[in-house]
């Protein structure tokens, strides 16, 4: 069938499953457009994942554009959204963010709290955890007010998720038992499987073991009791961990084992296959099989790198990387080993880092580095518990004793090569010998001082390291906090101008709103990136794009293009540049494109010379040159005095919608 054809039939199944007369009541339009719809989307995607891989973003458009209503539109991002969670991550947040614009546009208070949840589920399984608990905070919100438990419950879960992978053991516990109270309350007899899963890895990870392993085989009765075949799958798993924890290795194996079968049997998406598969390895690495744990993890990860599962690429990662070094495959296991540290480091994925330093610490080892091994072990030290630093203190007591030999055994040899050439020569040179003796003995006294001050230098070294690393971290949560505070404003003064009716004031609220908005984000991208004192702009210039048009609700009729390179700014010229870009797309949203009119608008930044040129236009309506400025005029104002704090000049053009350009002199690189 041939792609055209097959969006024929679909849309005929679509208008068949809608009512045709208008004696239908709105429950039977819902529940006709959700049985027609839902076969319609899963046969469509089905259809082009097979054969229509090039227009499969184009005809999923085409579906959710055809959809009568806006909640129709959101059933089938719902359907759409569902099905690549589980198999495309980066499609997936695409029609999430979607799902969340209509569902937040048309204020359904029935499809915005599942549209936060599923975007939040999505951040988490990327890592990009303040995002995730960004919506989830605003999933529970909006369950809370429509008083659905089952969806308090469900985003309880994700959030104490959240809370696991940044090591907050007591936040992640009191988050699942709330999930627990709201199952009980409900009855839901397989969301108490659920939460029972979820305590068993919380116990587990505060060191009570055999309390997690009752949890998990009191749970497989619960689900063979109710017949409740994927929550067993999850409480074979649980019990694994802990009898894997406990030493109980071939105990461990028999439960991912089973979980594993089971899961292939019940047709599991890629996601969670691959997080069984590295179960399954991790027995087998634990039971000294390592080639059988060698082919799990590269199955594991190659499950996750098809559906972008960032979380279980890292474990698998880190998986082959220890499997590789155990098997002493030293040179193939140390790229894994360093990609997982970064992308840990990246994430913040804390509780997992001390392992994999040491494990970067060993390769180095075994490969004769000992100064990386040495550092390594530092940061495995410096991160974990009171008794892993002990262990860690002895492992590089041992490193450094390695290290220090192997210079005084190249030394030794030295003077061993030496001594035998003065033998040779001793007859022809006697006197030279002597004279050699006195330098040779002034020497030693010199290389001594030298070894004692390298010593000092490296310690010295050593411990600014670890003030600039602390510095740093404080830096960020600096950043981190400011961002927060400025999130506070924003929401503050949304609260405030909610009061006010349509006018001036409210207007003036938005504004400032935005201009708090812009200062944020500069923040975050600090707190973020690597360069704590420098702003990548272009990203930034998107992130503030996207926030504009969400207040505007302008997303369908306006579109921002950033057509500029990278190019990074210190944060003393970020900021003020940022808030004129803010004021312009403000004014630009606001008059540029009247009673609904869509249009671009385009921004570009770049050197020249010794300056910086900056550039906003777009296709709107224009307006009068000279004109007096709309509105209370102070948006005009604020960028003139922007623009002369940067030593900048400005000038327009309205032959052609609106384009502004700025010169600046004075500004900073990164």
């Amino acid at each position: 069938m041939k792609p055209l054809l097959l969006i024929a039939v679909l849309a005929w199944v679509s208008r068949r499953s809608l009512p045709q007369t208008a004696s239908k009541t709105q429950e039977d339009t819902l529940f006709n457009f959700k049985k027609g719809r839902k076969l319609c989307v899963l046969l469509f995607l089905s259809f082009f994942i097979v054969l229509a891989q090039n227009k499969e973003q184009d005809s999923l458009n085409l579906l959710i554009k055809n959809a009568r209503t806006e909640v129709q539109k959101l059933e089938v991002l719902n359907e759409i959204t569902d099905f690549y969670s589980l198999r495309d991550l980066e499609k997936a947040i695409v029609y999430a963010r979607q799902g969340v614009i209509i569902a937040d546009k048309t204020k359904d208070k029935k499809w915005q709290p599942k549209f936060y949840e599923m975007k939040g589920r999505i951040h988490a399984n990327m890592l990009q955890l303040d995002s995730a608990s960004l919506y989830f905070a605003k999933a529970e919100k909006a369950y809370k007010i429509i008083k659905d438990k089952k969806g308090q419950a469900t985003t309880y879960f994700k959030i104490a998720w959240v809370h696991k992978k940044r090591g907050e053991l007591q936040e992640a516990m009191e988050a699942d038992l709330k999930a627990l109270k709201l199952m009980e309350a409900l009855g839901d007899k397989a969301g108490i499987a659920s939460a029972n899963n979820r305590l068993s890895y919380d116990v587990l990870r505060q060191g009570r073991k055999e309390e997690a392993l009752a949890y998990a085989v009191k749970n497989i009765a619960l689900c063979e009791e109710n017949n409740f075949e994927h929550e067993l799958i999850y409480s074979y798993t649980a019990a694994g961990d802990a009898a894997i924890s406990m030493g109980d290795n071939q105990q461990a194996f028999e439960y991912y084992d089973k979980a594993l079968k089971s899961a292939q049997a019940l047709g599991f998406d890629p996601m969670s296959l691959s997080d069984f598969y590295n179960n399954h390895g991790n027995a087998h690495k634990r039971l000294g099989r390592y080639h059988e744990a060698l082919k799990d993890y590269s199955e594991a990860r190659r499950l996750a790198q098809v559906s972008n599962y960032q979380n279980a690429i890292n474990a698998t990662g880190a998986n082959l990387g220890e499997v590789n070094l155990l098997m002493g495959n030293y040179e193939e296991a140390l790229p894994f080993q360093l990609e997982t540290v970064r992308l840990l480091e990246e994430t913040g994925d804390l509780p997992n880092l001390p392992e994999n330093y040491m494990h970067v610490s060993t390769i180095y080892e075994k490969l004769g580095n000992y100064p990386l091994a040495l550092e390594f072990q530092k940061k495995s030290r410096i991160m974990g518990d009171s008794i892993a630093a002990a262990e860690s203190d002895r492992n590089m007591s041992e490193l450094l004793t390695q290290y220090e030999t192997g210079k005084k055994e190249a030394t030794i040899a030295s003077q061993i090569q030496k001594i035998d050439q003065q033998r040779r020569n001793q007859i022809l040179y006697i006197i030279l010998a002597g004279l050699l003796a006195i330098i040779l003995f002034g020497m030693f006294f010199t290389l001594r001082n030298i070894s004692k001050k390298r010593k000092s230098l490296a310690i010295l070294n050593s411990e600014l390291d670890t003030k600039n690393k602390q510095n740093e971290l404080l830096l960020k949560e600096i950043h981190h906090r400011v961002k927060n505070n400025l999130e506070l404003v924003k929401s503050l003064i949304a609260l405030q101008s909610a009061q006010l009716s349509e006018g001036a004031s409210k207007e003036a609220m938005l504004a400032s709103q935005n201009r708090v908005q812009s200062m944020g984000i500069i923040h975050q991208k600090l707190y973020q990136g690597t360069n704590l004192g420098a702003i990548e702009m272009k990203d930034y210039f998107i992130n503030l794009s996207e926030g504009v048009l969400d207040t505007f609700n302008a997303e369908d009729k306006v579109k921002i293009d950033c057509a500029m390179e990278e190019l990074e700014l210190d944060v003393d010229t970020a900021v003020p540049i940022g808030l004129i870009v803010n004021e312009l797309l403000t004014n630009a949203l606001k008059y540029a494109f009247p009673e609904g009119k869509s249009g671009k608008i385009n921004i570009s930044l770049k050197r020249e010379n010794d300056s910086l040129q900056l550039k906003v236009s777009d296709d709107g309506i224009g307006k009068t040159q000279g004109a007096k400025p709309k509105g209370t005029g102070f948006g005009t104002q604020l960028v003139n005095l922007l623009t002369q704090q940067l030593n900048g000049t400005v000038s327009e053009d309205y032959s052609k919608g609106t384009t502004i350009n700025f010169n600046f002199k004075n500004y900073k690189a990164a």
